[in-house]
């Protein structure tokens, strides 16, 4: 192990998520170690060995990364509580013997407590990371009782017991503050997108018709109203198509469903890299975007919104008030409710605006916005004097 070298903070960060492993929550992590390591403290991670699926790139320049095999789920994540305890247990003597001033946890809670009580023995601050709420996650999934009054006291645990908590967004932090956090010791840091690899520069990965959903296909989304909605569609189309890349706990039902509505429209990539799902995103018609409202993530603003606007590519979101209006505020697209009929109705409005150039005129007016507004650098840059004020915070 390297000594910190002089003079320089040594932060922790302890994630069961990190790059090159094709997710949100990944890429913020990346920003955050970049944005430690260039504000000048020595940056370790512990975290997992990535899935045979995710790309090759090499680790952050300047940044330790220690790596160890992890129970996964079918679809290579690691979700549930048994992958969960896989990385957490190890977790506990992978941090207690090494040298840092501070450390980072990642969500899941079960990861934070781990961190906060390691973090307590070694009389050492530590910073959460709330990107979600997982309280409202897993009562939305249908847990049982005694499952949420279990997690809800390891969530407010952690939060009250945290230097600073990184939130990402206000609709979260209010979340955060009802669980029992100190607003005050709660930074709003945002979400973004790398903007170098999103891009309205970059050439099409295809030419012909298509809506693209890239990401994660889970409960709390729901995009089957996708599949349902390019159904009624589809005559009117035939040239059209739907894309699916990326996977996740409903592909198996969403393949079965456009099997059964659309047979031969929907393609499905399985988990591309960055670079690819950018060049996708930048020739569809419009990227499609999803949260199903009255789960418990009404609040989320999804990275492909913010991915599909940096690209200069119209967003069709469906679902959750909070979306719909970033969508609608910042004129990114089309913005409607979790219904079938009013996504068709914007698959053909998005088709119409393609067709008479509209969408093309408007491209480096989408892009400029998330250069302006959702810049994953800045984002680190923003989380990483977040996590450094703990330093002189006490909890």
């Amino acid at each position: 192990m390297t000594a910190p070298a002089a003079g320089r903070p040594a932060v922790v960060i302890a994630s069961r998520l990190f790059v090159p492993e094709v997710s949100a929550g990944a890429f913020r992590l990346g920003a955050l170690a970049r944005g430690l390591s260039d504000a000048g403290a020595d940056v370790a991670v512990i975290t997992t060995a990535p899935p045979p699926h995710a790309p090759a790139t090499p680790d952050p320049n300047g940044v330790a990364v220690s790596r160890w095999p992890v129970l996964r789920d079918r679809g290579g994540n690691v979700r549930g509580y048994v992958q969960y305890a896989s990385f957490d247990a190890p977790l506990v003597v992978r941090i207690l013997f090494r040298r840092w001033r501070l450390a980072v946890a990642e969500s899941p809670p079960t990861t934070g407590l781990v961190v906060a009580v390691v973090a307590a023995l070694r009389r050492r601050p530590f910073a959460y990371y709330a990107a979600d709420v997982w309280t409202d996650g897993v009562k939305s999934m249908g847990a049982s009782a005694p499952v949420v009054a279990v997690m809800r006291w390891m969530e407010r645990a952690v939060l009250r017991r945290a230097a600073v908590t990184l939130s990402i967004s206000d609709e979260v932090t209010d979340r955060l503050v009802a669980l029992g956090a100190d607003r005050d010791r709660v930074v709003v840091v945002g979400n973004g997108v790398d903007t170098a690899v999103f891009s309205p520069d970059l050439t099409p990965a295809a030419h012909d018709r298509y809506f693209v959903y890239t990401g994660t296909m889970s409960e709390w989304q729901r995009p089957d109203i996708f599949v349902r909605a390019f159904a009624s569609i589809a005559d009117e189309h035939p040239d059209v198509s739907l894309r699916f890349f990326g996977q996740g706990a409903v592909e198996r039902d969403l393949r079965a469903l456009a099997e059964r509505l659309v047979p031969g429209r929907v393609t499905f990539g399985g988990v591309v890299g960055p670079a690819d799902a950018a060049s996708w995103i930048r020739g569809a018609t419009a990227a499609l975007v999803s949260i199903a409202p009255g789960i418990g993530y009404d609040f989320a603003r999804p990275t492909k919104t913010y991915a599909a606007a940096a690209c200069g590519t119209p967003v069709l979101f469906a679902g959750a008030r909070s979306g719909r209006e970033l969508v609608a505020e910042a004129q990114l697209g089309e913005a409607v409710g979790f219904d079938a009929d009013e996504v068709a109705d914007a698959m053909r409005r998005l088709l119409a605006a393609a067709e008479s150039g509209e969408t093309d005129r408007r491209r480096t007016e989408r892009a400029r916005w998330a250069l302006e507004h959702v810049s994953l650098a800045a984002v680190g840059q923003r989380a990483a004097r977040a996590v450094l004020s703990a330093l002189s915070r006490r909890p």
